[in-house]
């Protein structure tokens, strides 16, 4: 069978590092994507709202500045009732109000002067702008009533022009300037904000990739972010690195009927101490630019499925908030693997601290604390990972370069939630892909590389900006490792440096040399190497179920149904009697030796010694597998 054309069309081009032009994005958009839950989008009532709500309370109500006109206007008019009577014995006609007798004049300028027109009253001033033209240029016509019971006036022209209470002795038509009772007004958002421009200005690079205009408006001070997301959310710690560490907001469960919540779901917030300017601080922490780059990152990986879902990225500055002091605590009593410094600890981190929070979909748990334990959760994880690479080559020429099993996420696509199932209608109905129902997502790109090359309006841009780390800065290659585990860990960040120096995993470049922007070069073979790495991993802590027996069962009297002779043995196992049978244990054992048997050719494949030359690509390493049917293409080019 022919290798995908499109697969081999972009390994070669990836290969000769040629610069290509924008392909199409496969899989999930962009649209509907829930983003930046503490701003103003939140359907928490938000201090912005209130301010906006208080300032329009304070604007003078356009209708009373036309009944101001009306009222002016008042004195200079004489109302009759125009309701003809020959009875002198009715009843008098109530005397009207000064609201019912606008009202009249309004409707007979409209209709006739000679209409009877019933008063009608309403809770609102209606057509209020018709209503004041009408009485600008009304002339009305006194006429001669039947008895004086029945003759409605108010008192005639006074002296002295009539003047408005609300209006003093201000002329017509000047803007109502009248007094209110002054209200205590509520906290302005500014007070949210830090006000120094000094430290705005440092940190402006990563404001201007902020989706929301709330996030972009300046550094914020992280006890009044915080406060925003305590009414609706509960703070948890889910992990730390050498960036920093990762909260979860947990959504709480009297705020699970908000249908607004819902939709936004539970987000991931990765918190990154900023490098100070200047003083304390001045020489750790993570750069301006790498917080940037890794922005840049997530959301040109966003559409890709495989890759994380990006929310938002905020500043804040100052110690941490309650909540999320609590959480680390919490984390620190009940994990053995808590090694970051307290942030309560000043001599840790100064009082006016910088952190950078970038806001992310929860993309459910980190690999290294699953315990996945059959080939069909193995065979789902190596390949979701591998399918996601190689979109990520095609479209931006991307290496991950750290990838290990904490920048490796699961979580489960069946309703119920389950991590451990197997969908048994697909044992037979598929390669081999998606049994297990699990499902991928690649984080963390702090150390990427990848080509920024097309414009928001998918047009190939005119420079190409080149978004990477310099790994020989952050001393990762001189770590031994102390069990087997981490030992080849290190090995392959040591692999991945010897590719891109020598061209050769296993061949090391002279002893402490170094070069300049050398990080930026494409070198795909990268993500053959953490593949390689992973695969390792998910072999050797494999769970194998106990064999079954093999003891003769006795014979049973030949099935009516003969149909099943033409059958798969899988599909045979699911069909008796129009009715789907659970497939035995033995043909599921069956096919995790099959599942197997790949993979292990796979090592073969991806050997650094004795692999293929001609694998220099994760998409070579895809094109492969839908060669062999090992996936299809439906499972690369995924809806």
């Amino acid at each position: 069978m022919p290798r995908n054309t499109m697969l081999v069309a972009a390994s070669e081009r990836q290969c000769r590092k040629v610069k290509t032009t924008q392909k199409r994005v496969y899989g999930k958009s962009k649209t509907n994507a829930p983003r930046a839950v503490l701003d103003g989008s939140s359907p928490l009532k938000s201090r912005n709202n209130v301010m906006e709500q208080h300032t329009a309370r304070r604007q003078p109500p356009k209708k009373e500045l036309i009944m101001d006109r009306v009222e002016i206007q008042i004195p200079k008019m004489t109302f009759e009732d125009t309701t003809p009577s020959s009875d002198e014995s009715a009843p008098a006609t109530p005397v009207k109000t000064l609201a019912e007798k606008i009202e009249d004049l309004s409707l007979q300028e409209k209709t006739t002067k000679t209409t009877k027109v019933t008063p009608q009253r309403t809770s609102k001033f209606e057509d209020v702008s018709v209503q004041t033209e009408t009485l600008a240029t009304a002339q009305v016509t006194p006429q001669k009533t039947a008895a004086p019971q029945q003759v409605n006036e108010v008192s005639p022209v006074p002296s002295k022009p009539f003047t408005p209470r609300r209006l003093s002795s201000v002329a017509p038509g000047t803007p109502n300037t009248k007094r209110t009772r002054p209200k205590k007004s509520p906290v302005h958002p500014a007070d949210d904000y830090v006000q120094d421009e000094k430290v705005n200005a440092y940190v402006r690079p990563i404001l201007n990739e902020a989706v929301s205009s709330l996030a972009a408006q300046g550094v914020q001070k992280f006890r009044a972010w915080a406060a925003r997301s305590e009414r609706a959310f509960d703070t948890v710690k889910i992990a730390e690195g050498s960036y920093g560490e990762v909260f979860k907001l947990r959504l709480r469960d009297d705020a699970e009927r908000r249908t607004k919540l819902r939709i936004y779901g539970e987000g991931v917030f990765k918190v990154v101490p900023l490098r100070a300017q200047q003083g304390a601080g001045s020489k750790k922490f993570t750069r301006i630019d790498e917080i940037v780059a890794e922005v840049k990152l997530l959301k040109l990986m966003d559409p890709i499925p495989g890759f994380a879902r990006f929310r938002e990225v905020h500043v804040v500055q100052g110690r941490f908030p309650e909540s999320f002091q609590r959480a680390w605590m919490v984390y620190k009593q009940t994990k053995d693997d808590c090694m970051n410094p307290n942030p309560a600890n000043k001599r840790a981190y100064a009082d006016n601290q910088l952190w950078a929070i970038l806001e992310m979909d929860d993309a459910g748990i980190e690999l290294e604390k699953f315990r996945w334990s059959t080939m069909f959760q193995v065979y789902d994880i190596f390949w979701g990972v591998a399918m996601a690479l190689a979109r990520a080559e095609e479209l931006a020429l991307f290496e991950h370069r750290d990838l290990h099993l904490g920048n490796i996420c699961l979580r489960s696509t069946r309703p119920d939630g389950a991590l451990d199932a197997i969908d048994t209608a697909r044992l037979d109905s598929s390669g081999g892909f998606g049994i297990s129902g699990l499902e991928t997502t690649i984080i963390d790109y702090s150390l990427s590389r990848a080509e920024l090359r097309f414009n928001d309006d998918g047009v190939a841009a005119e420079s190409i900006e080149i978004a990477s780390s310099d790994l020989d800065s952050k001393q990762l290659f001189d770590a031994i490792g102390r069990d087997e585990d981490e030992i080849l860990l290190r090995d392959t960040y040591r692999y991945m440096r010897n590719e891109l120096y020598t061209g050769n995993a296993l061949t090391p470049p002279a002893q402490g040399q170094t070069e300049p922007g050398i990080w930026r070069e494409y070198a795909p073979k990268t993500n053959l190497i953490w593949l390689l790495f992973i695969l390792k991993n998910l072999l050797k802590s494999i769970r194998r179920p106990a064999e079954t027996s093999t003891t003769r069962t006795p014979l049973q009297p030949r099935s009516s149904n003969k149909i099943n002779a033409q059958l798969s043995p899988i599909k045979a196992a699911c069909q008796s009697d129009g009715k789907a049978q659970q497939p035995s244990a033995q043909q599921i054992r069956k096919m995790e030796n099959t599942l197997e048997a790949r993979l292990r050719q796979v090592l073969e494949l991806l050997d650094l010694e004795h692999g293929r030359d001609d694998m220099c690509c994760a998409a070579d390493l895809v094109a492969f597998a839908i060669d062999q049917g090992w996936l299809s293409e439906c499972d690369f080019f995924q809806s």
